[in-house]
Formats: structure tokens, C-alpha cells, sequence
């Protein structure tokens, strides 16, 4: 049966941050996911999660300044410091929160860097970040984005993530794989799912165009999720998407599910 994960970054905004995890959880939700905690005290976080019985199922290590542009620093040479310090951080409040998932954000390309570079500096930090969970339930999540929503940025496609992942030698490290992002880069996402099963730690959602819920756009979630479930996946699925409209208004799609 599909657990899905509101996703509190992009649902429930009508609300306050600390005030979407009620909201979440008085229409059926189990889980919740988000791309940061850092904001806030983990303890004050875990309060929340505790009062409305909530699993917290993910979050992003941080990923440079977000709201001067950035969108992950664990490809660049020169910000390796940086994405290592995060690493402290984030798994401090995993810990606290008791979150078994980690996502990795690459960044954008840049000019000054080749890919090749942004690659082997990913697969190191990727190593690092597997290194600093040993021991623990944590999965370390690398994640594709499209180019389309963000230009430049440089895993955009389900092998780049996953040779990244096979590079690592480790087994705390999987692909996060995004069904709409990866709807926009490749396409064919069934076959791509039943390919890269192995390696895939956590799916998101959305539907395309649009990024909104399911039932809006062009991907037939009605059989996609039956059919990850019939393939054996038993992990979370996280909504990730931007609400046409109202939040709850919106979850029609989602009834069976909660």
C-alpha cells in the first residue's frame, strides 16, 4: 500500500510552517517531509511530530544560501567545506527527528568548474556525508532535477544519479528519483523505475505540466503507484507538489491512500 508524505515545503502554505504539521496530519497524513528544518530548533520540530504522530520521512542537507539562488553546493571543489559542515548539521537533526532520509543537492554547473571535476567532487562528498550516518538508519538520498525548472543544474538525469551512487561502493546510499522531474528529462518513468528499482531509496511526486497534484496533468498516477507497489517497493512516496488550489481542497486523488 503507498505511504505518502506531505510534503510541507509546497502543501499546507495557507499556514505557518510549524502549524502545517496539524494540518497535515487532520486529513490522513503519516508522514511528513520538507526541504529544511534549519529554521527552527529540532526539538521544536519534534514536538510537532510527537503531538500529531508523525514520522518525519525527509529532508535536504543544507544547500548553500537558497534565497540568493543556490541549489546545492556538493559538486563544487571549493564549497567542499561547506557541504561537510552541513553534513554535521543535518545529521544532528536527523537524529533528533528521527529522520532515516537525507537528500544530497548537487548544485548548478558552473564555468569555472568542468564536469568532470563536479562529478568526482560529488562522489566524494556523497562518500563523506555515507561515512558520517555509518551506524545509523540513515539513507544518504541523491536526487535529479529537471533543467527546465532549474536551468543548469548538474544531475538531471536518472544515470548520472545513479552512476554516482554505484561510485560511492556504499549501501546507505540510494537515488531519490522524482516521478516529475524525471517525466520532463527522459520520460518512459515505468521503465525507468522498474530498471533502477535497486538503487531507489524514496520516490516524490507530481504531476506535469504545471508541477501540481496528480490528476491535473499527463502522468497516470492511478497506475503508476499501484505499480510501484506491485514491484516491491515499500518506502514512502513524498508529495511534492504545489496545490492547484486549495491544499486539502486538492486531495480528492490522495483518499485511498490516507
Amino acid at each position: 500500500m503507498t505511504k505518502l508524505a506531505a510534503n510541507l515545503s509546497m502543501m499546507f502554505t495557507e499556514v505557518d510552517f510549524l502549524d502545517r504539521f496539524e494540518a497535515a496530519a487532520n486529513v490522513g497524513f503519516k508522514g511528513v517531509e520538507y526541504l529544511f528544518p534549519y529554521d527552527f530548533p529540532a526539538e521544536q520540530i519534534k514536538e510537532k511530530l510527537d503531538k500529531y504522530d508523525l514520522t518525519q520521512v525527509l529532508f535536504d542537507f543544507p544547500a548553500g544560501d537558497w534565497a540568493a539562488g543556490d541549489r546545492g553546493c556538493a559538486a563544487f571543489p571549493d564549497r567542499v567545506g561547506e557541504f561537510q559542515d552541513g553534513v554535521g548539521t543535518a545529521v544532528e537533526y536527523a537524529k533528533v527527528l528521527g529522520c532515516e532520509r537525507l537528500t544530497v543537492l548537487a548544485g548548478k554547473a558552473v564555468s569555472r568548474v568542468s564536469d568532470m571535476k563536479m562529478h568526482d567532487t560529488l562522489i566524494d562528498n556523497m562518500k563523506f556525508a555515507s561515512e558520517a550516518v555509518a551506524g545509523t538508519d540513515i539513507t544518504v538520498l541523491l536526487e535529479a532535477i529537471n533543467t527546465i525548472d532549474i536551468p543548469g543544474y548538474s544531475v538531471f538525469r536518472t544515470n548520472q544519479s545513479r552512476a554516482v551512487v554505484e561510485a560511492t561502493g556504499a549501501d546507505n546510499v540510494k537515488v531519490q528519483y522524482d516521478i516529475y522531474h524525471m517525466q520532463i528529462m527522459e520520460g518512459d518513468v515505468t521503465r525507468a523505475i522498474e530498471a533502477n528499482l535497486d538503487v531507489i531509496g524514496h520516490f516524490q511526486l507530481a504531476d506535469n505540466p504545471g508541477r501540481h497534484e496528480p490528476g491535473t496533468g499527463e502522468i497516470s498516477y492511478d497506475f503508476l503507484l499501484p505499480h510501484i507497489d506491485s514491484l516491491g517497493y515499500d518506502g514512502w512516496v513524498g508529495c511534492e507538489y504545489a496545490p492547484a488550489g486549495d491544499t486539502v481542497a486538492g486531495l480528492g486523488w490522495a483518499a485511498k491512500y490516507l
